[in-house]
């Protein structure tokens, strides 16, 4: 059913995203398929890497980490973006947009007050590609 799952994660936020790497773990699993984890950053230095190559081989890692925990391929993608905070819904839809992934599963968080005024990142790729969304809270 699902050939190949994409995970959006964000390295500085990796304690909150265990409900939805279980879920996505166990269902690449259960189709064997591969998982693409996506990050989106900037070239710039942040607190988690100094520069792309940095950046892509902390990805590598917590990939590899994940496919010992679950026992199925995740492949790290990289995506780099000018501006994260204000670009990166539109650097996944395009990402999304041109590979060929059957779902996306994303962490979420519980809505609150400022949801009204600003749209999630799931919500977002969810009303702006044809792709199907599974929101993990």
């Amino acid at each position: 059913m699902y050939q190949s799952i994409a995970m959006p994660v964000d390295l500085s936020h990796t304690d909150k995203l265990e409900k939805a790497l279980k879920v996505t773990g166990d269902l690449a699993k259960l189709y064997s398929s591969k998982v693409y984890l996506l990050a989106v950053t900037a070239s710039a230095p942040s607190s988690i890497a100094h520069n792309l190559k940095e950046f892509k081989e902390r990805l590598d890692s917590y990939a590899k980490a994940q496919e010992g925990e679950f026992g199925v391929i995740f492949e790290a993608v990289v995506i780099p973006c000018a501006d994260p905070a204000a670009d990166m819904d539109k650097s996944l839809n395009h990402w999304l947009h041109e590979n060929p992934v059957d779902l996306v599963v994303m962490a979420s968080h519980v809505p609150s007050f400022k949801d009204h005024i600003f749209h999630s990142h799931g919500s977002f790729l969810a009303s702006h590609t044809d792709k199907s969304i599974l929101l993990v809270r």
